[in-house]
């Protein structure tokens, strides 16, 4: 059977169980479910300046709602929190400290994860199993966790941190320190996207050792018209305009790390009629950008997945975003 498939059954079969178990939670205790979906990159990443000339690094996550996390937690008191698989240690970090928020030292219990998401290709596995974790602590005792408690949390248990615990609202987030330095007012225009993994070593990127990147004062003034473009994209719902504020950050990032073949994918962007590419800034996946409305779309698309194939690479996901998408 299909990797991938196992797992959306067994995600579906946890679910199924705490459906089951639900009408039990007569008080305000019982068992929690979090759910969370996944991005496939940026559209955006960079440096800019905040309120005082103060720089922060930040960036505007590419929503994909095909991957997602699920978590289940069971609590009980006087214990601590273990949770399986025992290697999802960011997880269990985050249900301490979401036990610690609402004062609930004394209760711990069992966390169950489990996630489609690939790992260490830059599509947010880790923050989708984070922000799943706090949802199913908060449901389990009744409590609600809002979008700027998950993301402070997030980073907490992280380090660094996605924007997904926001959904489809298209937030300019500073990723290091769990802050939305600027909410951009709507989703992401109507996108269809072409998503592969540029990765032939099976590897990945270790995003806890991953260096992040040294900004030349140049990049950090090329930001601003991009921010300006990105805004302007989002307000008037101009697909072109995301496909050129993600091309130019693909390119920056270039430098810090870089996509094999990149020249080859930008070429490849001007053959089949794309209209951007985005990537994982701090992963191996690789997107092509397209205007679903467009009616030289879906052959542009099936151009583009055959120069894929024959340059190596794996197709990862083939998605929509926009408010009929995402």
């Amino acid at each position: 059977m299909d990797e991938e498939l196992t797992t959306d059954i067994l995600m579906l079969e946890q679910l199924s169980l705490t459906q089951h178990l639900q009408p039990e939670r007569r008080g305000r205790l019982g068992i929690g479910y979090g759910t969370a979906t996944a991005h496939h990159g940026e559209i955006f990443q960079g440096v800019v300046e905040g309120a005082g000339g103060r720089l922060h690094r930040s960036l505007v996550s590419l929503p994909c709602h095909i991957f997602r996390s699920q978590a289940i937690f069971f609590p009980a008191q006087n214990c601590k929190v273990t949770v399986e698989p025992a290697w999802k240690v960011k997880s269990c970090r985050a249900a301490q400290l979401a036990l610690a928020r609402h004062n609930l030292d004394k209760w711990g219990g069992q966390l169950q994860v489990s996630s489609n998401i690939p790992l260490r290709w830059g599509l947010g596995s880790s923050t989708s199993d984070v922000t799943a974790t706090i949802l199913a602590v908060g449901d389990a005792f009744g409590r609600k966790f809002n979008e700027k408690e998950i993301a402070s949390l997030a980073v907490k248990a992280e380090i660094a941190s996605d924007s997904l615990m926001f959904g489809q609202r298209t937030v300019l987030f500073a990723h290091r320190e769990g802050l939305v330095l600027e909410d951009l007012g709507d989703t992401i225009p109507e996108l269809e996207i072409l998503g592969f993994n540029t990765d032939l070593t099976g590897i990945g990127i270790d995003t806890m050792s991953f260096r992040p990147a040294r900004y030349s004062w140049w990049e950090v003034e090329a930001f601003k018209p991009l921010l300006g473009l990105l805004r302007r994209a989002i307000r008037t719902q101009d697909p072109y305009l995301i496909g050129q504020v993600a091309s130019a950050s693909a390119s920056i990032n270039q430098k810090y790390l870089p996509k094999p073949r990149f020249d080859c994918l930008k070429a490849i962007v001007e053959r089949v009629g794309a209209i951007g590419l985005q990537v994982a800034h701090s992963g191996t996946t690789v997107g092509l950008l397209f205007d679903p409305n467009d009616a030289r779309t879906q052959g542009g698309v099936q151009r583009a997945q055959a120069m894929i194939a024959e340059m190596g690479f794996s197709q990862s996901c083939h998605f929509y975003t926009g408010h009929e998408g995402g």
